[in-house]
């Protein structure tokens, strides 16, 4: 090959090692962005199983309640890890709570003789809100909180307040309920 004047033109060398390179980082670099997907869709798929197995949980202890509706300010309390769950005496309402205890704490399901169906730190809150009097029924809030994985608003209940260190990942469900007295 000639050009003008004396300087020959030389074809060009290394190309194609440049073009694949650039594909390699490319590629590299697509790859870990799937990755880092694939971790947070697992991230999810966790934290939505665990919202799913709260709200089994509350709605349980809402129909416990309502079936005990006579009786239903005997169910005021706080449960959940690290707490020992009451004893189930004579009554209905300390029957229910150390069922529902039990539960929060994954007795549900058992692997290798270890509580693992529940959620990362369940804990169980009743209160009551409104006392019930005459011709006024009584008004509770059913909570269940739990650990996330990632950070969220700091939830306006205070159901398993300063539990986990972080709180920005805990998790509250809550339901009101209404009991009106039918005798």
């Amino acid at each position: 090959m000639k050009a003008s004047g004396n300087a020959v033109l030389r074809p060009a060398r290394g190309f194609s090692l440049i073009e694949v390179l650039v594909t390699i980082l490319i590629l590299t670099v697509g790859l870990l962005g799937l990755a880092g997907l694939q971790s947070r869709a697992l991230t999810s798929q966790m934290e939505a199983y665990q919202r799913s197995q709260a709200l089994i949980l509350l709605k349980d202890m809402a129909d416990r309640i309502n079936a005990n509706r006579s009786d239903a300010a005997s169910y005021v309390t706080t449960l959940g890890t690290g707490a020992v769950c009451p004893a189930a005496g004579l009554t209905v309402a300390s029957v229910d709570l150390n069922e529902w205890c039990e539960a929060l704490m994954g007795a549900a399901e058992v692997q290798s003789g270890a509580n693992i169906g529940a959620m990362i730190g369940a804990r169980g809150c009743i209160y009551q809100t409104v006392a019930p009097a005459a011709g006024v029924p009584g008004e509770y809030l059913v909570a269940v909180a739990w650990q996330g994985f990632n950070s969220t608003a700091i939830p306006a209940i205070d159901c398993g307040e300063d539990q986990y260190g972080d709180e920005t990942k805990r998790r509250v469900v809550a339901l009101p309920l209404t009991i009106a007295d039918l005798n």
